[in-house]
């Protein structure tokens, strides 16, 4: 590696940690993957969520075309490198064995011809695949690899910082919001706020809805996920006050039967 490149992943560096969004970090990994390494025509970074893999970023849109062909077909350098090895290197996709229907699709529909996929790992997890495309074949040398895993290490350090704060921040925004709408409940209702978020949990495990959907649309709209509110509610009531027939006892979030008087 020589001075240029060594500086320019300092500086690639500091700008990453300067950057305040996933999409953004990813952004600046890519421009950089495509202006210093020389034979890189198209880059990408793949991430895992949930179990899925999905393109977050690209270079353009041949990339992702490239991509969502990989995925459809559940084959291709960027799945060996986030399960099976940390770097990937193909020659020639149109006759690489080990892709036999993605390589020749790719390299017909798109013209690229030759890859390197690097995995993005932390210490604890594996958090997707830095993938880097040229339109000649035998495209990437030895060195190309080492300067692609030095971007590829800054960038999963960037990537899961931006993650965890992005992570944090949702879950406080998630908090907050639960919390606005328990407020909502006992003002309206007079309940208590354990009561409150009892009805709440309730109402979310009986629709199918999600909590914090519950929550953002009572925030939102004043409506229970577009569900009727006296509907909603029917049978809940807190601190021993009936609601349509039924009853909390002293504010517990168990719903509890009542006898008619």
């Amino acid at each position: 590696m020589n001075r240029d490149f060594n500086a320019s992943v300092a500086r690639a560096a500091r700008e990453m940690a300067e950057e305040h969004t996933v999409a953004d970090t990813l952004e600046r990994v890519l421009e950089f993957c495509v202006d210093v390494i020389e034979p890189c025509d198209f880059a990408g970074i793949s991430l895992v969520e949930d179990g899925r893999v999905r393109t977050l970023a690209a270079s353009g849109e041949k990339l992702r075309a490239i991509d969502d062909l990989q995925f459809q077909l559940r084959e291709g350098p960027c799945f060996d490198a986030m399960r099976q090895l940390d770097v990937v290197t193909a020659n020639d996709l149109a006759t690489d064995v080990r892709w036999p229907r993605w390589g020749p699709l790719v390299s017909e529909r798109t013209g690229v011809r030759s890859s390197l996929s690097f995995r993005l790992f932390t210490t604890n997890r594996t958090l997707g695949a830095l993938n880097l495309y040229s339109k000649s074949p035998r495209a990437f040398g030895h060195d190309d690899v080492i300067e692609g895993h030095v971007v590829a290490a800054q960038a999963a350090v960037a990537v899961a910082t931006t993650l965890t704060e992005a992570q944090l921040k949702r879950a406080v925004e998630t908090r907050t919001v639960i919390g606005q709408a328990t407020g909502i409940l006992m003002e309206r209702f007079g309940l208590t706020p354990d009561a409150a978020f009892g009805v709440m949990r309730r109402i979310s495990q009986t629709h199918n809805v999600k909590l914090y959907a519950l929550a953002r649309d009572l925030v939102e709209t004043g409506g229970l996920a577009g569900l009727d509110d006296e509907r909603a509610v029917d049978g809940l009531a807190v601190d021993g006050r009936a609601v349509d027939g039924r009853a909390v006892d002293g504010g517990s979030v168990e719903i509890q039967p009542i006898e008619d008087d």
